[in-house]
This record gives C-alpha cells, sequence and structure tokens, in this order.
C-alpha cells in the first residue's frame, strides 16, 4: 500500500545525519527485481557530514541484505513509539517468508520520488542511501555503509536541523534495547538549542 506523510519536510544534506546520530533504531528497507522488503537494525550510526554518510550492520541472512547488493540503494526509516509493535513484527518475520507490506498490519511505503528505495509510512525521519560498496567489510563484519542521497523528517518533532519531542510523546524515536524491549529519548540536559 502507498501512502504519503502530512507532516514530512526536506531535511538539507548537511543535517541529514542528526536524524540518526542520537542512536534510534531504524527501518531498513531495499526494493529490487520487483520486490520490496523492510527489516529492523539497532546496530547503525551516522558516519560523516559531507557528504552524509552512514554505517549499518545487515546480517547474510536478511532479504534485505539481497536486495540492497543488488539494487545498491537503501533507505533508513526512523520508526517512532506508536510503532513498537509494528518495528517488533518487521524484526520478527523475514522477507523469504511473506510480503512483510502484504502482511503485517500498519505497515505501508510512503511514495517518494526522490528515493530509489521503498520510505516506511508512519515514521518520523527517512534517509535515501546509495550504497557505497565495501565488499571486504559487507562479507566480514556485515556492515554497510551509505551515503545519503535524500532526507526528510516530521515537521511536528524535527525542525531547523533539531529533534523537539516535547508534547509529542507517541513521536519519540525507539532505541532497542533488546529481547523488543525499547527505550525512548528523554527531554535536554544543559541549555536547549
Amino acid at each position: 500500500m502507498q501512502r504519503m506523510s502530512s507532516h514530512r519536510l526536506p531535511v538539507p544534506l548537511d543535517r541529514a545525519t542528526r536524524l540518526v546520530n542520537h542512536g534510534p533504531t531504524v527501518l531498513v528497507s531495499a526494493t529490487h527485481g520487483g520486490r520490496s522488503n523492510v527489516m529492523a537494525a539497532a546496530w547503525n550510526m551516522a558516519l560523516d557530514f559531507a557528504p552524509p554518510k552512514v554505517a549499518v550492520v545487515i546480517d547474510k541472512i536478511t532479504f534485505t541484505r539481497g536486495l540492497i547488493e543488488s539494487s545498491g540503494h537503501f533507505t533508513l526509516s526512523v520508526p517512532c513509539h506508536a510503532q513498537a509493535a509494528l518495528t517488533s513484527a518487521i524484526g520478527g518475520s523475514t522477507g523469504q517468508e511473506i510480503d512483510k507490506a502484504a502482511t503485517l498490519p500498519g505497515l505501508a511505503w510512503i511514495d517518494e520520488p526522490a528515493s530509489p528505495a521503498p520510505l516506511v509510512d508512519g515514521c518520523v525521519a527517512w534517509l535515501a542511501c546509495r550504497l557505497l560498496p565495501e565488499p571486504h567489510i559487507q562479507q566480514t563484519y556485515d556492515l554497510f555503509l551509505g551515503e545519503v542521497i535524500g532526507a526528510w523528517a516530521d515537521e511536528r518533532v524535527f525542525s531547523h536541523g533539531r529533534w523537539h519531542f516535547e508534547g509529542h510523546e507517541g513521536l519519540r524515536t525507539l532505541h532497542h534495547v533488546a529481547g523488543g524491549h525499547y527505550l525512548l529519548p528523554g527531554g535536554f540536559v544543559g541549555t536547549p538549542p
């Protein structure tokens, strides 16, 4: 199913890494040969500013990894508190056995022409990435690098290059601990920007 988030606005690429540098769980999606899939990944990080780059660990057994390697693109969608159950369902199922978008309630793609891979609807941030092939680290460490080529965020909780979750509890990002348990970000320490 395709949807369009009404609160999604572009984020300048020089601020794109701010969407993930606070350590949220991400949903990694890719498409190739008429198949799209998404998986959950807690091990990800911002890697560089100019051009913006990210790193994410993607195990060899995942269906999404094959789509990324074949297409050369992936997206990172940042799920929120309201999507905790969906995030766990995405992480607990495999695209080798089911079409997650057709099977998992609440999972839908956003139609974004500027992204070569699908964005997950309902999230609070999205990064479209071009794979930076590094066969040795992909094979040895399951580590994938991507150059960010497009970025968007939910204006209700991210604007002017900053997260601001106050008043939007259901939109706080998820931070995986273990066994389907997540932490949520709190408030500012020190002087807010």
